[in-house]
Formats: structure tokens, sequence, C-alpha cells
């Protein structure tokens, strides 16, 4: 039996914790723990054992940092083949009954990808995939991906697992107190994307116990049609006599765990200081529990990298602005490859009060295929807005389909056996919610009867690929009311049908129907009000014209979707302050975007805008312009100073992600570097705050956090000396003694390497006693802090700047 079949029927139990345990058989600060499969081959096997004991169906290799990162190529193969061969000769030590099987482990390489790190897309899928084939080559049953904290590196690791081994896959993501992943995104957002690409089990691990998780365990209950996985920390960590500790018996776990099964959670585990005790525990208390069904959701949605847009009730709008046809500019821009203006075009729309960007850059004389994925990729660095890939060309759409950051809308695929064939392997694949268009090998039916035909037709192509009509949105083709009187009744009847008898979702372009007729947004907002009566779920359209704006916000007034018709008023009311008795059709703003400015209080300037939406070239251009006639230092402390801390105040407040604070200050660094080389070649100085020493401790190679720091202290004007990560105590007193710095970083995100900090901590207070020490990482909490003797635990990179504002402040 393989664990597929076994879980259709049984609750799955997997293991606890590794590394807590490693540390109390000898584990030494700086050790790295995957060694030990070779070294420590015997206690690395009695730990498997004493899981299957406790009722472990499943035991993960200790493999959890074994990539190609960390280790050489001949070195990774013998430490995975040991690790596989550790846990197998435990599976058959074991003296309990039941199914047994063996996952290799895969944790996070440590590193940020990019556009808010450096490491590529493909060399993470490549690291990733390496692990993966090895893990295969020695037999394991199932990899389990875990402890993800972002959503990108999430599909890395299970793009590599998908396209090297044909083995079932759990996905595991490290959610924090905020319900979030550190770079934003929601459980929705995650169910989206890990159920798109196929997985066959979704959860939650680490960072917090089971109480704090149930929240997030609770959502993906409610979206995710896959099988949910709960494996929470023992609560959370201190340290007792240099050995880390957890503050929530085995007891309460599993009774905390139970109830969560009872709700619907269908495999559990441990994380960090959980034990065989938990597990037996767990067991115990499950026994009698018969496993609650898993039930189709039947969510229609798309996805970004930090939420989730449903189709449902209230229409959805697509913003149609990035897109050449008709628009001379746009054309000039893709020609010129001119990113700043399909970036601003972008953030345009999304502050007009879209919901979704279609992104069509196809044009004859144009790399389509370098082109789409490069237009994708640079607007998910400036705008939180899922998109729609919107190409006939497969490669250009696989190309953007492979590195989107979420679940994309994909534009289109059409009822042309070619068309299909081409289309539906792709979101197999990748994932994603297809646009259908109601046309085949012989062109577009002229009655609705025709269209609806060739909807019945898609789906049941797709569904040969496992592609289910949740996943499929038909556009039934708005054509020209000029050129066929008879053109909107034939478009609205197929909507109608298929929304209605279908029980399928739609899209149109709606300003096709008025080509070639005067005042044209009386025509595409009166169609828009029809469309919607009749099914309408989603439009493609102009959020600039002010006759669609009201439409959109009566629509919804009128059918209860807002309460106290409060978004209406808004919008009118912002729609007469700004514009008056002007036609409709001017462009307007979102009352989004009017509630921004009032709550800020105050006005950005052009060069704190590009900083604030992090558009990098356009905030080195304005520099530039502004060094002219504007003095360095004023541009810094009036400029760039003032944007990031409006950025920062949102990231503090929960309504900016990490994703969105990175590019802004990516765009602050690039507007820095402009006045950097003004200033050498000018001969003049600017003035530099304190030194600040950074490292990831002893035996921790993840660094994610710390270089998170290193960017936006640089930006604040810090003189930062970053030592890198995986770095002996030694190292860090040596850097802080040399430039006399009266402020060093420590970060760590294994249980296994919190005794390095302490250590380095203890070597600073020796011999630096005039250094104030800030740590932070995902195993660390304030009482842990304090415990080894830290100054400050901040929480996130802000709190440390504004710590390390304040000595700065005190020097």
């Amino acid at each position: 039996m393989n664990i597929l079949e076994y879980m259709k029927e049984n609750v799955v139990f997997l293991d606890g914790g590794m590394g807590t345990l490693l540390q109390s058989s000898g584990l030494k600060p700086g050790e790295y723990p995957e060694r030990w499969n070779i070294t420590h081959s015997d206690v690395i096997s009695q730990i498997h054992t004493e899981y299957y004991n406790a009722g472990s169906n499943v035991v993960s290799t200790n493999t959890f940092g074994a990539n190609s990162l960390k280790f050489e190529r001949d070195e990774l193969e013998a430490i995975i083949k040991s690790a596989v061969q550790n846990a197998d000769a435990a599976r058959n030590a074991s003296s309990a009954s039941g199914e047994k099987f063996i996952a290799l482990d895969i944790g996070p390489s440590g590193r940020m990808l990019k556009p808010y790190g450096d490491f590529e897309f493909e060399d993470a899928v490549e690291m990733f995939a390496e692990t993966v084939r090895l893990g295969a080559k020695y037999g394991v049953d199932l990899v389990l991906i875990e402890t993800m904290n972002d959503s990108l590196e999430t599909k890395a690791a299970l793009l590599a697992v998908k396209e090297n081994c044909d083995l079932p896959v759990f996905v595991s993501n490290a959610y924090g107190e905020d319900g979030k992943l550190m770079t934003g995104a929601s459980p929705e957002a995650m169910a989206a994307l890990i159920e798109g690409m196929r997985a066959d089990a979704i959860g939650v691990n680490c960072s917090l116990g089971p109480v704090q998780l149930a929240p997030v365990v609770d959502r993906l209950l409610e979206c995710s049609s896959l099988p949910v996985i709960l494996m929470p920390n023992a609560g959370l960590p201190k340290s007792v006599d240099g050995k880390t500790v957890y503050d929530v018996t085995a007891e309460d776990f599993a009774s905390e765990v139970a109830r969560q099964v009872k709700s619907g959670v269908r495999i559990v585990g441990g994380c960090c200081g959980t034990t065989p005790e938990y597990v037996a525990r767990t067991r115990e208390m499950i026994s009698d529990i018969k496993p609650v069904p898993i039930i189709e959701k039947n969510i229609t949605c798309v996805s970004s990298y930090t939420h989730t847009v449903i189709f449902g009730e209230s229409p959805i709008l697509i913003g149609e602005r990035i897109n050449p046809t008709g628009k001379k500019r746009f054309k000039q821009a893709l020609h010129e490859r001119d990113m700043n203006y399909i970036l601003s075009e972008g953030i345009a729309e999304m502050e007009r009060g879209v919901h979704i960007l279609d992104v069509n850059v196809g044009l004859p004389d144009i790399d389509e295929v370098e082109m789409l994925k490069s237009a994708v990729y640079e607007l998910q660095s400036v705008t939180d807005l899922p998109l729609q890939i919107d190409t006939s060309d497969p490669a250009a759409m696989e190309s953007a389909m492979r590195i989107y950051n979420g679940k994309a809308m994909i534009n289109s695929v059409n009822g042309k056996e070619e068309s299909m064939r081409a289309v539906f392997p792709l979101v197999k694949k990748y994932g994603g919610l297809i646009v259908a268009l109601t046309l085949d090998e012989d062109g577009i039916p002229s009655t609705a009867e025709g269209r609806v035909k060739i909807a019945e037709k898609i789906l049941a192509v797709a569904a040969e690929y496992g592609i289910k009509k949740k996943d499929i949105i038909f556009d039934t083709l708005a054509m020209t009311v000029s050129a066929d009187t008879s053109a909107a009744a034939a478009t609205l009847g197929a909507l109608n049908t298929i929304k209605h008898k279908l029980g399928c979702h739609t899209s149109l372009g709606v300003s096709n129907i008025s080509f070639g007729l005067p005042s044209r947004d009386t025509v595409n907002s009166t169609f828009f009000a029809i469309a919607l009566e009749n099914g309408l779920s989603a439009a493609i359209m102009n959020p600039y014209s002010g006759d669609m704006m009201k439409t959109y916000f009566a629509y919804r007034a009128l059918h209860g979707l807002d309460e106290n018709c409060a978004d209406y008023i808004e919008f009118i009311s912002h729609f007469e302050e700004t514009y008056g008795n002007t036609p409709s059709s001017v462009a307007v703003s979102s009352p989004a975007e009017a509630k921004s400015a009032s709550d800020s209080g105050e006005q950005l300037t052009e060069l704190m805008r590009a900083i604030t939406k992090g558009l990098k070239d356009r905030a080195a251009a304005l520099t530039e312009v502004m060094l002219e006639n504007t003095a360095p230092l004023d541009i810094v402390q009036n400029e760039i100073i003032p944007a990031l801390d409006v950025v920062g105040r949102g990231f503090e407040k929960q309504t900016v992600y990490l994703p969105q604070l990175l590019m802004s200050a990516e765009a602050a660094k690039s507007s820095f570097e402009k006045i950097k080389t003004y200033v050498v070649s000018h001969n003049t100085e600017m003035s530099e705050k304190c030194d600040v020493v950074i490292a990831t401790v002893h035996g921790d190679i993840h660094d994610i956090g710390k270089n998170i720091v290193k960017l936006l202290l640089e930006n604040y004007g810090f003189r930062v000396t970053d030592l890198g990560r995986d770095v002996p105590p030694e190292t860090v007193v040596s850097a802080v003694a040399e430039r006399h710095a009266p402020i060093a970083g420590l970060s760590a995100l294994m249980t296994t390497t919190v005794p390095a900090m302490e250590e380095t901590i203890k070597q600073l207070r020796i011999k630096t006693p005039w250094c104030r020490v800030v740590v932070g990482g995902a195993v660390l909490t304030q009482e842990y802090a304090d415990k080894i003797g830290a100054d400050k635990y901040a929480r996130d990179a802000m709190e440390t700047v504004r710590y390390a504002e304040e000595i700065d402040a005190q020097l």
C-alpha cells in the first residue's frame, strides 16, 4: 500500500522534531546535523525507530538542510544515501505494527529568491532537484517539503519534485503570528498555488504551537481540497542550562492536535521541541476519532504572492491597459523595452481599483517569450495584484507561468484541438485559471447555442488532463455591435447558459462591443450592466472610464454587495470632488487611492512615490535630475529616508508586506548609488551613521533575515559589515573589535544553532563589552533572547532599524 492509498481512510502520523534530540545526543554548536547520518548513523536510526514505535506512519530523513549550497556533490549523495538507509533500518527494526513510510525531508535553502534576493529561480529549482533525484534513487516513498516561508521558493521546490520523480509530495509552510508567510502569502494564496500544482497534501509546521497555528489550519480546511497537515512546535522555546526546551507538554499538545483532527486535519506530526512521547500521546488521543472526509471546495480563484481573488457574487475587474492593441505609446515602450512605462501602467490600474492585471506584450517584431517573462517578473516586483497572462504563444505562456509567483489567470485557450493540447498540459503542470474562448476550427458561432457547445467540448477535453471546471472561466466573446446588431444577444445568451446551466464562471472583454460607435463609454457601461445581470463574473475593462466604474459600484450597491452603499458613496463623492461636471469617461482615481492619501497625511514627491512603489530605474533617474540643483544630503534627508519611513510604517502596521518593503529598499538603494557617484565625482562628503556588524551564526546557512536587515540598515545610512552565514563566534568578535562597532546583529533559523548564538554573545560580552547585541530568527522569542544575554530581540527587520537608530542617537 502506498501513502496516498493509506491516507484515504486513515489519519496519517508523521514524526516529530530531530534537532533537539540530536542536541541531547551531543550535537555541538555549529555542527551540521546532516553529517550525523554518516558519523552517527546508530543515533539517527535509533531516533527514527523510537518514532516508528511511538506510532509514526511516516519518518522523515535527516536531510532538512541537505542541499548543494551546503555540501559538495559527493558528500551530498553520501549524506542522502545514509539518511535513507538509516530510516530504512529503523523501519525494519521497529516493533510497531501498521504501515510505515519514509519521506525525503526538504527544508528551505536559506536564501531569498529574486527579485527580493540574489538567488535565481531556476538555480533554486536545480538545487532542490538534485536532492530530489538522490532521494528517489535511494528509495524514499514520498517527499516532504517543509518550513517554507516564501511562496516562490515553495513553488521552486514543488516544481523540482514534479519534474524529477513521480513520488507523492506533501508541502508544509511556516506561518507567523499574523497568519502569513514571511513574504506575505495568506493560507488561501498558498492553497491556490499548491493545489494548482497538484501536490498531494498541504499544511503548516514550525514557528508556533498547536493553539497558535489553529487559525491558519481552519483557513486551510475552509479553502483547500487537499488533505491538511499539522506539525506544530511544542510551544515556544527557551534556554535552560544551555539547552533549548519548549513550554507545551505532550499532553496539552496531543489534546489540541486531536481537537483539530476532529475539525478535519488528516496528517499530524510535530516540529521543534516535539519527541516520540508527543507522537505517542497524540496517537492515543486520536485513536478513536474517525477521519473527516475531504471535500472538494469548488473555489474559482487566482492568486498573487500575498492573496487570492475569488470569483463569486461580486464582479471582478481586470485592467486592460497593459496591452499594445490600439495604444501607440505602449507599442513604443515595448520596442524600447521601457519597463518603467509598463510598470507605471500597472501601478496606476492598481490604484484605480482593479483586482487583476491583464498582461499582453504581443507584437510581431519583438521576442514575446522573453518580454512576457520580463513583464510578469517586473510587475510582481511592484504590485501584489494577481496577473492574467495574455498570449496565444504557448512558449511565451510557459515562460511566464513558470516564474509566476502564485496561481495566474491564463488567457487563453479555445475549442481548437491544437490550442487545447498546447495549453492544458501547461495548466496541469503549473496550475492556473484558464480563460476559454468559445471559438473553434470553424470560427465563432453566430448563435449562443453554438458557443455553449464549444464550452462543453472544452470542459470534456480539460477533464482528460484532470482540470476541473472550477479552473475554467469562459469568455463568450463580445463582438462589435455596429457590424452585427444581434452580436450582443448571442454573447449574452451564451454567457447566461454557461453561468447558470454549466455552472462555470464567465469573463468578457467589454470594450469590444462598441468599436466603430460614438460615445463608446456609454455603450460599454450599458453592455457591462446587462452582462452582469446575465451572470458575468469578470470584465476586462478600462478602469480609467468613469462610466464603467460607476456601473460597477452601482451594481454592487443594488445587489447588496456594498454594506450601507459605502463604497458607492465614497467613489461618487471622490469623483465629483475631483472632476466636477466633466465627462464620466475621464481618468478616475479609486476610493482606495484617496483614502491612502488622507491616511498618510502627506503628499509624496515624485522621488518618494518612485521609492514607495519600488520603481528602481525611475528613482535613479529622478535622483540624477535632482542632483543638478539639490544637495545630496537634502535628497537623503528630505526624500529617501521619509519615503522609506512611509513604507516602514506600513510594514509595522501590516499594511505593507516584506516583498514591497524590499523593493522599496532596492529603489532607495538605486537612488543612493546615484548620490554616492555624485559625491565621489564632486569631492563632497556625506555623514554616515554608526557601524553595525551582522552575521548568521555558526552552523546556520540561512541568511534571508540577515540580508533583509543589511539592505534596510544601509538605506538608513548605517555602515554595515556583513560577515555572511555560518560565522564562528571568534570572527564576529574580531570584526566588532576591529571597527569598534557599537551594534552587532546575530541571526539563526534552526534550533540546533541557537547555542552558537549564545556562545557568540558570551564572547562579545568578554572582549567587546561596549557592543549592543540584537538578535532575530524564527526560533527566537523575547524570553529566549533575554536568557542568552542579548540586548534586543527584533521580531523583524524594521525593528532592528529602529533599535539601531536609538543606539546611534546616543553616540
